[in-house]
């Protein structure tokens, strides 16, 4: 995932909180927004409240090889805020991805294989 793909600044990520949808189940919180980039771009937030730097670190390589794996799938017109909660500690890398994949179907971001 490049640089470029990734939200940093905290203007960008109250603009999204403020403007953008929010969808959620057990492990995560997924905000989208339109952008005007002909790429998708998303930032992470993990708590110190969910785990140590190990833990958080994890949990945040997890999501971004989740999100390069479905790279073809999903909208890229938008931008995502991913939020880790507390369970989502627990999970390794393939549940990790079955529950971003389930929230962004929720979302309705993913698309149909064909």
């Amino acid at each position: 995932m490049n640089k470029k793909q990734r939200i940093k600044k905290n203007a960008e990520f109250q603009q999204i909180f403020k403007k953008g949808k929010s969808f959620a189940n057990r492990q995560f919180v997924v905000y989208k927004l339109e952008n005007e980039h002909d790429f998708f771009r998303i930032g992470l937030s993990v708590s110190k409240k969910v785990g140590n730097a190990v833990v958080r670190n994890r949990i945040k390589r997890y999501i971004r090889q989740s999100f390069l794996e479905l790279n073809d799938s999903v909208d890229t017109s938008k931008d995502y805020i991913i939020i880790a909660r507390n369970s989502a500690a627990t999970l390794d890398f393939h549940e990790t991805k079955k529950s971003l994949e389930h929230v962004l179907k929720v979302a309705k971001v993913i698309k149909k294989k064909s």
